[in-house]
């Protein structure tokens, strides 16, 4: 068994696939409970306080996601980790990444964060680190590809993707609900369609961090529907519950 001390804990790390290690010495963002420990002279402060008004204003172009993130500072061994999650870190040289904004975990001030014209994902540009977390190890896909929305954790140096609706298996009341409301129930329905150049990465399931079941993803969608198709629903329901 191995005991960590700050003398033998990696440096922008992994210490197992589960847990990172950032080597605070400058400001660094980092999401909202995520931090399962530390050593050193460390500062947490939420995003838009006076002291941070700066920073934020050239590197956290989010608003929508503001108030996930916190600025950790000064010098120190920081450990995220994320519920027993897989974590890896990407280096960014002039480049480009979009990342699921629930994965997000942290990244380094230097990098410009805005919100992708894709909903729920962020994109970070520049030159630096970020972190981020998947259900399962992280697989990396030349262009051009057809993904699983449920799989997606982001894209590389690439256009925006589009999402291809397969009719042929969109049959069925649920199923027609899911492609006018956004409900996805399987990769057969509905993919994430990219195309040109990049590189796209994917997690080892179909599922998020925060969807344990087909059920929980379509339960989280019903207060967007409306009653038509809350009607159309139910009966469907109904129908199969008679079998």
């Amino acid at each position: 068994m191995t005991i960590y001390n700050p003398s033998n804990l990696p440096k922008n790390d992994n210490l197992n696939r589960f847990a990172f290690v950032v080597d605070v010495a400058d400001e660094i963002f980092i999401r909202k409970g995520k931090m399962i420990a530390f050593y050193g002279q460390l500062q947490f402060e939420s995003l838009g306080s006076s002291l941070l008004d700066i920073l934020v204003k050239e590197s956290f172009n989010s608003p929508l996601y503001i108030n996930n993130f916190i600025v950790a500072k000064g010098r120190g061994q920081l450990i995220l980790g994320d519920n027993g999650n897989d974590i890896a870190c990407y280096d960014l040289e002039d480049a480009n990444m979009t990342i699921k904004a629930s994965h997000l975990l942290g990244f380094s001030k230097n990098i410009i964060c805005q919100e992708s014209t894709m909903p729920g994902f962020l994109t970070l540009m520049g030159n630096g680190k970020l972190i981020a977390s998947s259900n399962g190890p992280v697989h990396f896909l030349d262009l051009p590809c057809r993904v699983d929305e449920q799989a997606i954790l982001g894209w590389a140096d690439c256009p925006s993707p589009s999402y291809r609706y397969d009719y042929e298996h969109v049959t069925g009341v649920l199923s027609a609900v899911g492609a006018m409301t956004n409900i996805t129930l399987s990769g057969e329905e509905k993919q994430i369609d990219f195309s040109g150049q990049g590189t796209v990465l994917i997690q080892s399931s179909e599922f998020g961090l925060n969807d344990s079941s087909a059920l929980a993803h379509i339960m989280s969608q019903l207060p967007f529907l409306n009653k038509s198709e809350l009607n159309s629903l139910n009966a469907y329901v109904e129908q199969n519950l008679q079998h």
